[in-house]
């Protein structure tokens, strides 16, 4: 099951990135705008599917396909979806999350802890991001924002 307490936030947050791209190859580290370099930016911005994965109560992962998009300077990944779905449920009993994406041989996964945003200027900024990166989402008049707050990077970007 993931975790996340302070002393491990506190271990990740100590460290600087490597130089080269992204955060490095496999290098595990928070979100910190700094140390993000373009291509990170690019990867998390250019039109792709993630995955992503909550936990049902009793620690399964459920793994959907999801449009996903992150502010880096806020530290936030978000997705929108119906405010009766399996991820909402999970989020709400759980309240951890993770997103994926992968395009070849490059890859990235923000893994955090996670809620359920339903007030309107959340989802609305959620569903302005998602417009910027995908297109516009269909009229949903139950939509709601996870949101996932950023505590460790992987990948490979």
């Amino acid at each position: 099951m993931l975790t996340f307490n302070d002393r491990n936030v506190a271990f990740l947050t100590a460290g600087r990135a490597p130089t080269g791209s992204g955060y490095g190859a496999g290098v595990t580290r928070v979100l910190t705008p700094e140390l993000v370099t373009p291509e990170f930016r690019e990867f998390w911005t250019e039109r792709r599917i993630g995955t992503l994965v909550t936990l049902r109560p009793d620690g399964s992962p459920h793994v959907v396909p999801v449009g996903v998009t992150l502010d880096v300077e806020a530290g936030l990944a978000r997705v929108i979806c119906s405010g009766r779905s399996q991820k909402v449920r999970n989020v709400e009993a759980m309240g951890v999350a993770v997103v994926s994406q992968v395009d070849g041989r490059r890859w990235s996964t923000l893994e955090g802890k996670a809620v359920v945003r339903r007030d309107a200027d959340s989802v609305a900024e959620a569903v302005r991001r998602y417009g910027v990166r995908y297109r516009e989402p269909r009229v949903n008049s139950e939509r709601v924002v996870l949101e996932i707050t950023v505590q460790r990077v992987l990948g490979l970007v």
